[in-house]
C-alpha cells in the first residue's frame, strides 16, 4: 500500500507544515528508515518538499504550499473513503488505513470523506433472479454526490411499469443490493427508495437536504428491505426444526429464514418466508424428516395433499415389493 501511505505523508505535510521521519513513522506505523524513504520519494517525484536540517529539522513543503491533493479532488477523494464505511466489504485492515488517511485530511475534505464513507450501504443479498449489471448505472455518480454534499436533486424516473414522474428528492444514502443501486430519499410523500437504473435525469437544485438527525442508512435500509420482503414474499411459514439442520436451512433459504428460540423438546422455531402456499409446501415436502411445520394451516394442507399424492404414486409398490412372492 504505498501509495496510499505517499499520500498520507503528504497530507501530514499539508496539515501540520513540518514533520519529521519519526513522526511520520509513528503516525503511519511504519518503520523511521520507511518513512525516509517515502520522503525522498516524494521529493524526487516534483512534491516542493525539502529537508530543514538541525535541531528542530524535518521536513516542509516549500512556502507552506498546499499542494492540492484535492488532485484527489472530492470526487477521487470520495471514492477512496468509501470503502471505508461501516458497510462496505474492505477488510478490517484496509478500514483502519483509510481511517488515518481521513485524519490526515485537511478539514475541509475530511468532512466529505467522513461524509462519504456513512453514504454507502452494501447489501450482497440479491432479491430474485436479478441479472448481474457489468456497468454501473448512469446517474450513480451524480446521486452519490448529492448526497456527500447534502444538495436535493429534481429526479426524473421511470417506474416499473413504464410510468415516468419527476420530483425534487432529498437524497439520504445509496445502497447496493446485489448486482443493482437504490437511492434512499425523502420527499414530499415521505421516504422512498429508487432504482438507479430507472433514473431517467438527476439535477442538482442547490437547496440543502432536510436530512433528519437521528438517520442511519444502515437502519433505514434495513426497515426498507424487511417491508420489501414483505411484499414480495406475503406468505409466512411458522416451523419447528432439529438444531443440527439450521446450517442446511440457513444455506437453502437464505434471507428467507429467521431462526428463533428453542422449544421444551429441544427444537430450534424458524420462520420461512415464500411467494405462495403451493410453492412453499413443495420446497418443504422433502424436509420432513427435520422440519415440523405448524402453521399456516393452508400450507399445512398442501403438505398432507403431496404426502398423499407420493404414496398414492410409490406407497403401491413398496407394498408390492414387500409381498413374499407366490410359490
Amino acid at each position: 500500500m504505498r501509495t496510499d501511505r505517499l499520500v498520507a505523508v503528504l497530507l501530514l505535510l499539508q496539515r501540520r507544515e513540518q514533520v519529521t521521519a519519526a513522526e511520520v513513522a509513528r503516525e503511519l506505523e511504519v518503520s523511521e528508515r520507511t518513512a525516509r524513504r517515502d520522503l525522498d520519494a516524494l521529493a524526487m517525484a516534483g512534491v516542493p518538499l525539502y529537508p530543514v536540517r538541525g535541531r528542530g529539522g524535518g521536513w516542509r513543503l516549500v512556502g507552506g504550499a498546499r499542494t492540492d491533493l484535492s488532485g484527489l479532488t472530492a470526487s477521487e477523494t470520495r471514492a477512496l473513503f468509501l470503502v471505508a464505511g461501516p458497510a462496505s466489504a474492505a477488510t478490517p485492515a484496509v478500514k483502519a488505513a483509510l481511517r488515518k488517511l481521513v485524519h490526515a485530511l485537511p478539514e475541509p475534505f475530511r468532512v466529505q470523506a467522513e461524509a462519504a464513507a456513512a453514504s454507502l450501504v452494501v447489501d450482497p443479498q440479491r432479491w430474485g433472479s436479478s441479472r448481474v449489471e457489468h456497468r454501473p448505472p448512469r446517474f450513480l455518480d451524480q446521486l452519490q454526490d448529492a448526497v456527500i454534499r447534502g444538495v436535493q436533486v429534481r429526479l426524473r424516473y421511470v417506474d416499473s411499469t413504464g410510468a415516468a414522474t419527476e420530483r425534487t428528492v432529498h437524497p439520504l444514502g445509496i445502497v447496493a443490493k446485489g448486482p443493482s443501486w437504490y437511492l434512499v430519499s425523502d420527499t414530499d410523500a415521505g421516504r422512498r427508495t429508487f432504482r438507479v437504473d430507472r433514473v431517467s435525469s438527476a439535477d442538482p437544485t442547490g437547496d440543502p437536504v432536510h436530512r433528519p438527525d437521528d438517520f442511519d442508512l444502515a437502519e433505514s435500509w434495513h426497515d426498507i428491505a424487511d417491508e420489501i420482503d414483505r411484499k414480495r414474499m406475503p406468505v409466512q411459514v411458522q416451523a419447528v426444526c432439529v438444531p443440527h439442520w439450521i446450517g442446511p436451512l440457513r444455506m437453502g433459504f437464505g434471507s428467507r429464514l429467521d431462526v428463533g428460540g428453542s422449544t421444551t423438546d429441544g427444537r430450534i422455531e424458524v420462520l420461512i418466508r415464500g411467494h405462495d402456499e403451493d410453492v412453499l409446501a413443495g420446497e418443504l415436502a422433502g424436509l420432513v424428516e427435520w422440519l415440523e411445520v405448524t402453521g399456516p394451516p393452508g400450507v399445512r394442507d398442501h403438505l398432507a395433499s403431496i404426502g398423499d399424492a407420493l404414496v398414492r404414486r410409490y406407497g403401491r409398490d413398496r407394498l408390492t415389493a414387500s409381498l413374499p412372492a407366490r410359490p
